[in-house]
């Protein structure tokens, strides 16, 4: 999948500011009931929060980190923090419309 470019980041980022986290981290950290989650909330909304609790193993970058990599599709627009942004366009009915790239 494309990288997004600062203009795409900057606009998600404004959308996911009035969201409220939507799957928390815990102690277990990025594990598959976690993984499983995050997807399951992306099949219904293309834009979430994560927020990352104390009582994670890892910072909020690591986790974002951990979590772009098992989920190939999905982007990291914004880790703020113990809050990420994710970012994952639906394959048929994309409802974000993301500002065009610059050389498209």
């Amino acid at each position: 999948m494309n990288e997004l470019t600062s203009k795409q980041r900057a606009f998600l980022r404004k959308l996911a500011h009035s969201l409220k986290p939507v799957v928390h981290v815990g102690a277990e950290g990025v594990s598959p009931a976690l993984i499983v989650s995050i997807v399951d909330a992306l099949k219904t909304r293309e834009l979430l929060k994560v927020k990352v609790l104390q009582a994670a193993p890892a910072k909020a970058r690591a986790t974002a980190d951990q979590i772009s990599d098992r989920l190939n599709d999905v982007h990291v627009p914004q880790t703020i923090g113990r809050t990420i942004v994710l970012y994952r366009r639906h394959p048929e009915n994309p409802e974000i419309k993301l500002p065009k790239a610059a050389g498209a």
